[in-house]
């Protein structure tokens, strides 16, 4: 039985991942404690009914975690000579059940990535011993549970159970995204990542279609205006600074130098992009306005945390931002791995 939950995070991050943890634990009702410690990359939260609480708390409303797991088991002092014994040993006492596939993982951190050699050369040596065992499926099964062997150290193996519909499709929480010869900076990755997470594929489809309108507010040099374009969107870009030539070669974009917290459009668009650098409490006030006045059915937007209290600026920004907008939005929040001291925010009207 499970008796943890196990999320990975930005290295730097823990005490905001154990803070929104914690906090939305006691608002569910279910007790625990966050264990972690600074740079490792990932923060377990003890609970004696963890599958409760992994209910109560769904992948896709974490803003800090990347990726969400129940803890099956935590081996110490592990055989380097023989490492699969004690975690088939340890899989033994655990409810018999089939995965469908194995990852093994370390952690994305400056003391995790000496072990990314280890962690490859075994899961080679450990799948054909878990089919065998009759642990895993003889093929890749994605809608089977997902056998998690983390290794923190040489002999410190976390064995974990992730759920494919209630967490990220990719090891570690990390999309592999390559940077585009043609973008205009890394920044573009960002908001590539932001359509990839926070929005399905259903709704990638619906509501990023050829010929929508949308506006990218501090655009320079157009990072994000590029994604859009690419996406078959019609962009007014908005700022002072200069947009690389390639975007207004290609007839898609529409250069404005104003300032992107004081332009509104003219008419209503269907999206805004907005990554400025400026409070987060200003940008989400502003935010708040272009859904309010209906000036775009969609945004993504990033805010900015500052050093301290981050978790209780992020919950704040976003209470401000809701409340502000006066109007029923489905809101997602996710701190990506392409982002630093920031989180990226998805917002949309209802049936939008």
């Amino acid at each position: 039985m499970s008796d943890a939950l196990f999320c990975w995070c930005r290295a730097g991050f823990e005490p905001e991942l154990a803070a929104e943890l914690s906090e939305r634990a006691a608002y569910a009702n279910v007790p625990g404690y966050a264990r972690t410690q600074r740079n490792s990359g990932f923060v377990e939260f003890v609970s004696e009914d963890a599958p409760a609480l992994s209910r109560a708390l769904p992948f896709a409303s974490l803003i800090f975690a990347r990726q969400k797991l129940l803890r099956l088991a935590d081996l110490h002092g592990v055989d380097p000579k023989d490492r699969i014994t004690p975690i088939l040993a340890a899989l033994e006492a655990t409810p018999r059940q089939l995965f469908g596939e194995l990852w093994v993982e370390h952690p994305d951190s400056d003391g995790g990535k000496p072990l990314a050699g280890l962690a490859r050369s075994f899961g080679n040596a450990l799948r054909p011993a878990l089919r065998k065992a009759g642990w895993l499926a003889r093929a890749d099964d994605a809608g089977k549970p997902r056998l998690h062997v983390i290794f923190l150290a040489g002999d410190h193996v976390v064995l974990a159970l992730g759920d494919p519909r209630d967490g990220s499709p990719w090891p570690l929480g990390i999309p592999r995204l390559r940077m585009h010869a043609d973008a205009p900076s890394r920044s573009a990755l960002k908001l590539e990542e932001a359509l990839l997470t926070l929005l399905g594929d259903d709704e990638r489809q619906r509501l990023l279609r050829d010929g929508m309108r949308g506006a990218d507010l501090g655009a320079a040099p157009g990072g994000w205006t590029w994604v859009l374009v690419r996406n078959g969107l019609h962009v007014t870009s908005i700022d002072n600074g200069p947009l690389r030539q390639h975007l207004l070669d290609s007839g898609r974009v529409d250069h404005l130098r104003a300032d992107g917290f004081q332009w509104q459009p003219k008419a209503p668009l269907d999206w805004m992009v907005c990554d400025m650098v400026e409070q987060p409490r200003r940008v989400a006030e502003r935010m708040a306005t272009w859904l309010r006045e209906g000036w775009c059915r969609h945004a993504i937007f990033n805010l900015k945390l500052p050093m301290k209290k981050r978790w209780d600026e992020t919950r704040l920004c976003l209470q401000l931002f809701e409340q502000q907008a006066h109007r029923p939005l489905q809101i997602r929040a996710r701190q990506l791995f392409h982002d630093r001291e920031e989180i990226t925010v998805f917002a949309t009207t209802r049936g939008g």
